[in-house]
C-alpha cells in the first residue's frame, strides 16, 4: 500500500534540506544589514541622550542665572529656542492693561487662562508678558484689583518663544477671541499693538502674594528623556538579529554535515 505524503511531511523534509548557497548569502546579508541598522539606531539614541542632558543642564543654568536685560530689536534676528529659551530676563516699562488677552491654560491650580498683556518698555519696543494664571471666574480685572499693576514697573521672568497657530488639537480663532496658544504676533495684531514687537514673550515670575491673581511663576520646565531606554531597545534588536544569524549558520552547517555534530 502506497503512503501519500502529507503537507506536514513535506514541510519537515524541506526543513531538513540545506539551503542553496545563494539563499544563504541573501539571508545572511539581510541579517547583517538589519544588525547594522539596529546598532546605528542605538548609537544615535545614545548621542541624542548626551544632547538632551546638555540641553537640560544649559536650560537650568539659564533659569538660575541672575536676570539680564531682555533682548532688544538688534538681537531678535539671532534668537533661537535652543540658545535663548528660558533665559532669565527683565524689562522696565508699563502694562497696557486694557489690551490683555486670555489664553486657555491647564495648571496645577486647575483650568483657566493665562493673562497675556502687552508691555511697553522704556527701550522703545513692546513685549508680550504672560502675567500668570487666573481661574474662569476672575477674568474680569475688577474682580482681581489687588493684582492689577498701573504705572511703571519692572517685570522679571523667563524668555519664551512665541507659540504660533494654536495647541495640538485646537487652532487659535482671533475673530472669536479664542486662544489656545501664546501666539505673540497674532495676539498683538488682534489687540492693535503697534511699534516694534519682540518675537518672544516673558513668563513673569510671581509678582504678588500667593492669593493675588494673576498667579505668575508657574512655568513648567520638563524634558522627555527616554533615549537610554530606546538605545537598549535597538541594541536588544541587534542582539536578537545576531542570535538569529548564528542559529541559521549553525543549523545550515548541521544540515550540510548530514545531521552530525
Amino acid at each position: 500500500m502506497t503512503e501519500t505524503a502529507t503537507p506536514d511531511d513535506e514541510a519537515r523534509a524541506e526543513a531538513q534540506t540545506p539551503r542553496s548557497l545563494r539563499s544563504l548569502i541573501l539571508l545572511l546579508t539581510a541579517g547583517a544589514l538589519f544588525f547594522a541598522l539596529f546598532v546605528g539606531l542605538g548609537i544615535w539614541q545614545l548621542e541624542r541622550r548626551v544632547w538632551k542632558l546638555n540641553l537640560i543642564a544649559s536650560v537650568n543654568a539659564r533659569v538660575d542665572a541672575p536676570p539680564i536685560p531682555a533682548p532688544g530689536p538688534s538681537d531678535w534676528p539671532r534668537l533661537t529656542a535652543g540658545n535663548d529659551e528660558y533665559r532669565h530676563v527683565k524689562v522696565h516699562g508699563r502694562f497696557l492693561n486694557d489690551r490683555e488677552t486670555f489664553v486657555k491654560a491647564v495648571t496645577d491650580l486647575g483650568g483657566g487662562y493665562w493673562v497675556m498683556t502687552p508691555f511697553v518698555t522704556d527701550r522703545g519696543f513692546t513685549v508680550m508678558v504672560d502675567r500668570g494664571f487666573v481661574p474662569p471666574d476672575l477674568r474680569d480685572p475688577a474682580k482681581r484689583a489687588r493684582g492689577e499693576i498701573a504705572g511703571e514697573t519692572t517685570v522679571t521672568g523667563l524668555l519664551r518663544m512665541s507659540e504660533p497657530g494654536g495647541a495640538f488639537l485646537h487652532s487659535n480663532v482671533p475673530a472669536d477671541d479664542r486662544w489656545y496658544s501664546r501666539d505673540v504676533a497674532a495676539i498683538a495684531k488682534a489687540r492693535a499693538v503697534i511699534g516694534p514687537l519682540a518675537p518672544y514673550f516673558i513668563d513673569a515670575e510671581r509678582m504678588a502674594a500667593p492669593d493675588v491673581y494673576p498667579v505668575g511663576g508657574l512655568t513648567v520646565i520638563s524634558f522627555h528623556n527616554s533615549h537610554l531606554v530606546y538605545a537598549f531597545t535597538w541594541f536588544g534588536m541587534a542582539l536578537l538579529t545576531l542570535a538569529a544569524m548564528t542559529y541559521v549558520v549553525v543549523d545550515e552547517r548541521r544540515l550540510r554535515q548530514g545531521g552530525k555534530a
